[in-house]
This record gives C-alpha cells, sequence and structure tokens, in this order.
C-alpha cells in the first residue's frame, strides 16, 4: 500500500494504473487491481476519530461505534476497486452533503459539549471534499472506458432498532433510475436473498423497506454521472452483536464470500445489458 496525496492519487486514475493507496492523512482508502466496469464502495466503515475532538464528543466510542457501518469494506474488500471511508461519520458523514456532513447532534443525543471551531469544521470538510474529487476522477475515468459503471454502495443498519421484522439486505433505490434499472435492482434483491450465512439464519432481502437509499455518496454519483448505477444495499447487522460490541468476524467471511462470486456476476449482467448488448 501507499501513502499518496490527492492530487497523486488522481493522477494515477487518470494515467489508468492500478495501485493501491491511503491518503496522507489517512481519511480513506482506495484499492484499484485493475480498471473494470463496476466499483464497490464502503463510507460508512471508518471508526478513526481524531483526537483534538475527543474530550468535546458528548458520544462514547461504543456510541460511535453502533451507529457507524464496521466491516463492510470487508465485505467487499476482493473486488477490483474498493474506496472506503477511515474517519468515523461522527467527525464527517461522507454519505451527507457538505453543508451537513457534520453532525451538531446524533441520533437524539446533542454530539458536542461545545460547539466546533470554524477551523475544526474546514479541517474536516476538506477530507469529505477530497474524498470526492477522488470520486469524481474514479467515476469519470470507468465511464469513459466503458461508457457506463455500476457502484455497489455498501452499508449496514441496526436491527435491533426496529420493533418489528426487518429484512437482512434492504436495497434503497428512490433516488435511481427504477424504469430504465428496474431488472438489475430486482436481480440484485433476489442474489442478495439467496446467500447462505452461518448459524441458519434466514436470509430476506427487500427494496425500499427500512431504508430508501438518500444518501449523498449515491446522489452525488447519480446527478453527475448519467450512465452510472448505484446500488445502496444495508446488511441489517446480523454480523454482529450491536448492543455487545462484538463481531462475529465468521459471518463477515461468509458475506465476503457470497459476495466474492454474486457480485461480479451481477456486475456483468449490467455490463451485458447496458454497455455491451448484443
Amino acid at each position: 500500500m501507499l501513502k499518496l496525496s490527492i492530487d497523486e492519487i488522481i493522477r494515477k486514475i487518470n494515467a489508468e494504473e492500478p495501485f493501491h493507496a491511503i491518503t496522507e492523512d489517512y481519511s480513506f482508502s482506495i484499492k484499484i487491481d485493475s480498471y473494470t466496469f463496476y466499483i464497490c464502495g464502503a463510507v460508512h466503515d471508518g471508526h478513526q476519530f481524531r483526537k483534538e475532538l475527543w474530550d468535546n464528543c458528548l458520544h462514547t466510542e461504543f456510541e460511535r461505534w453502533y451507529e457507524e457501518d464496521p466491516a463492510t469494506k470487508q465485505m467487499v474488500q476482493s473486488h477490483p476497486i474498493v474506496i472506503a471511508g477511515c474517519d468515523s461519520r461522527f467527525e464527517y458523514d461522507l454519505n451527507r452533503d457538505p453543508e451537513n456532513a457534520i453532525y451538531k447532534d446524533a441520533w437524539g443525543k446533542q454530539l458536542w459539549e461545545n460547539p466546533l471551531t470554524a477551523d475544526a469544521k474546514q479541517f474536516s470538510l476538506k477530507k469529505h471534499q477530497n474524498f470526492y474529487e477522488v470520486v469524481h476522477a474514479l467515476i469519470s475515468k470507468i465511464e469513459s472506458k466503458y461508457n457506463g459503471a455500476i457502484v455497489y454502495d455498501i452499508h449496514s443498519y441496526n436491527r435491533k432498532r426496529w420493533d418489528r421484522d426487518v429484512p437482512v439486505v434492504n436495497l434503497g433505490t428512490t433516488n435511481i433510475d427504477n424504469n430504465r434499472f428496474s431488472s438489475l435492482i430486482d436481480s440484485w434483491c433476489k442474489t442478495l436473498s439467496e446467500i447462505k450465512l452461518p448459524n441458519a439464519t434466514e436470509m430476506t432481502a427487500a427494496i425500499n423497506d427500512t431504508f430508501q437509499g438518500n444518501g449523498y455518496f449515491l446522489k452525488y454519483i447519480t446527478n453527475h454521472f448519467s450512465n452510472t448505477l448505484v446500488l445502496a444495499t444495508e446488511f441489517s447487522k446480523i454480523y454482529c452483536h450491536e448492543l455487545d460490541y462484538i463481531i462475529y468476524p465468521e459471518v463477515v467471511y461468509a458475506i465476503e464470500q457470497e459476495l466474492k462470486v454474486r457480485l461480479p456476476k451481477h456486475a456483468q449482467s449490467f455490463y451485458q445489458s447496458f454497455i455491451n448488448p448484443k
């Protein structure tokens, strides 16, 4: 893995060079083994929380972890292109627009004992800006190469927060072209519902059940790139004990192995239907 500046990362993307890098400020990672037509993102995977914010934060480390999407990068780490956040969404949320990326409160609880300074906010928002500069360069490269791309936007959510049965996987599709991509949406939902997990977990997948796909990552790409489909894919936290702060590595591994097969196969169907129809 290399440590690179944003300009260096973008230069490598523009030159179509394979590389694996962390940014100079360690805010996000990007891996490109080959410039294929599908991309995996895990914008909420990060847990880093810079030290100067610790004493001012009213949320505990566990409360932050509870709302993050731990292990989502691991679920897709084997794929050719993976971009993932390293910082906690409690510093700045990559899945919100810049005006709302820094929380004042989080899930009903005030976040900061004292309001953040303008300098502290700007420090975080610069990292948000850098991420989207790289995203823009990456999607531009893939669209120029294939005239289209598909992005698997991987998240997780807390199932115990709901007072009803919820799907193991939820797809949020309200901000993508459902008429154009209905077959890809349905087939992604179907293959996810067929995943086999340890402990005889009953797999269920649904569309716009718990979440509707309102994240900024999806909206940014969809609004800027007309031939890129983003599938916001939320796994309920069946892979951890969300109240006891325990990850179940065997379940994470099982999801990774299932997606290693199912995700490229689905991406290939996108390629055959929308990029290179015969």
